[in-house]
């Protein structure tokens, strides 16, 4: 009966990374892409022991940019082009990888002792035609400069692209839109029809979608032209994904992304063959090619 509005329901693979679970939406077997959205992840939530933390190695990508939004907790981003940045609740980290760049996520130092928190959204958007090969780019917005609209039981934040009136200063290579959105109880919100392709995932709480309950962890993807409502009667948050739809297919290996499966191929030939560039400060280990990645698209 809800066909009329949503056109699929993505259940998540869950990955436990020791410690804390990842809960992964996209790609899935089902489908690749929402607009230029081909990877969605929820991190945690987390207390991890004391002590310890998170400690992504540095590891490559080609081909897309990544976009890390925090709940709670802080990370560190070091990469090849010689950024280091922390990250907080509310600020968004984008990394446009472009024909190659190497990067590493670690638990900050003075976040350890007490035993870091970790919750949070990480995506990965394809590179428009044309684009795929740019220069390697990061760029980090701080939570106050991204638009805040509180109104009426709500509180949103636009992360990338404009919702209601308001845009975001975060760079959009491909047209996208990236929204958390927070209801208290009783409060809704209107998803409009706005994008091509748009998707709501609910991360935490209760809340239906023109009456249909949503289960958390659960990408539901929206037919195109179709408004809907979103509301919460015990509160919930909620992420808004999504944005044009792509013409050229895009495959995803391990960390690589392109339109080419033979550039994917020189991708992992060339991490083999230690040709990336190094990350300053944290060039001692990284991770290896996996047999058998966690992160592939289906054709």
């Amino acid at each position: 009966m809800f066909d009329s509005f949503i056109e699929q329901v993505l259940t998540p693979v869950t990955h436990d990374l020791g410690g804390f679970k990842v809960h992964r939406t996209l790609p899935h077997k089902a489908r690749t892409m929402v607009g230029p959205f081909l990877f969605f992840d929820q991190m945690g939530p987390a207390q991890l022991d004391a002590g310890g933390g998170i400690d992504v190695r540095p590891h490559p990508h080609i081909n897309l940019s990544t976009v890390t939004y925090l709940f709670d907790g802080a990370i560190n981003h070091r990469d090849s082009l010689g950024t280091a940045k922390r990250i907080e609740p509310g600020a968004v980290n984008l990394m446009t990888a472009g024909h190659g760049i190497v990067h590493s996520e670690r638990s900050p130092g003075d976040e350890r002792a007490a035993g870091p928190q970790l919750s949070g959204i990480q995506t990965w958007l394809a590179l428009p035609d044309g684009k795929e090969e740019i220069d390697p780019a990061f760029e980090h917005v701080a939570a106050d400069d991204l638009p805040v609209i509180s109104d009426d039981g709500i509180l949103t934040r636009v992360v990338m692209g404009e919702l209601w009136g308001r845009r975001a200063p975060t760079t959009a290579l491909a047209g996208a839109i990236y929204a958390d959105i927070r209801l208290r109880a009783g409060a809704s919100v209107p998803i409009d029809a706005v994008a091509e392709e748009r998707a709501v995932y609910l991360a935490f709480g209760e809340a239906t979608l023109e009456g249909m309950p949503l289960e958390a962890q659960r990408l539901y993807v929206l037919r195109p032209g179709i408004a809907a409502t979103l509301r919460s009667e015990t509160g919930a948050r909620a992420m808004l994904c999504g944005g044009d739809a792509f013409a050229t297919k895009r495959h995803v290996w391990w960390n690589f992304v392109s339109s080419r499966p033979d550039r994917i191929a020189e991708a992992k030939r060339a991490w083999t063959a230690g040709e990336f560039p190094k990350v300053p400060g944290d060039d001692k280990e990284w991770i290896a090619i996996p047999e058998v990645p966690n992160t592939v698209s289906y054709p």
